[in-house]
């Protein structure tokens, strides 16, 4: 059965989610990576948003923005990449204590600092597939807001209403179990069996 989940988000909706599971999201998300976590955590700057029972994402989008006869302007997403969740490991302990986030979307794992942010959000990080910005690009219905645009496109607090952006592999769910920390186990126990038996294949090259 798909799993999707919807915002806002409660500690309820996370219960039976688990590292590995394949989810999706349908409802708002924002992206937010360094800057916005610097500025909350080590500057105590207030988020201009409200991400109670919300999502960010670590990405640095590409949006074309088009000005309307009225003044107004109309945000189209163009791409919607992941960049590398590690570079806000530092943070997001306590960005996660004092937002409320609920899910985290990123690229790559991440470690002890967000696995103890995630058993007392409670909250999970999940992985969006690299190389497959477009297909993100498509699942944003509209972009509904942008906060602090002085800090650049990549830096910008996008919120997106999305419809079943995914899929979302779960890397830390919210008993702070971490996929990629357990399948380093897995890998270092199969490691020197397969060394052993390339290193016979390949004794030729010197």
């Amino acid at each position: 059965m798909k799993k999707v989940l919807h915002t806002p988000i409660s500690a309820e909706d996370l219960k039976d989610i688990h590292v590995g599971d394949v989810i999706y999201l349908t409802g708002h998300i924002t992206t937010c990576r360094d800057v916005a976590h610097r500025r909350l955590i080590e500057l105590g700057r207030e988020l201009p948003i409200d991400l109670d029972g919300g999502a960010i994402f670590h990405a640095g989008p590409i949006v074309r923005s088009t000005k309307n006869e009225d003044g107004t302007e109309t945000h189209e997403m163009i791409s919607l990449g992941p960049t590398t969740s590690m570079r806000m490991e530092k943070f997001e302990k306590e960005f996660i204590e004092q937002t409320g986030v609920k899910v985290i979307v990123g690229k790559g794992g991440m470690g002890p600092n967000t696995e103890a942010g995630c058993k007392i959000g409670p909250a999970i990080h999940c992985v969006f597939p690299a190389g497959c910005a477009v297909l993100a690009a498509t699942e944003v219905e509209e972009i509904e807001d942008a906060n602090w645009r002085e800090l650049g496109m990549p830096e910008t607090l996008w919120t997106c209403r999305v419809n079943e952006l995914g899929p979302l592999i779960v890397s830390i769910d919210a008993e702070g179990n971490n996929l990629f920390e357990q399948n380093k186990v897995t890998y270092n126990e199969r490691k020197e069996a397969v060394l052993t038996d390339l290193y016979d294949k390949v004794h030729f090259i010197k």
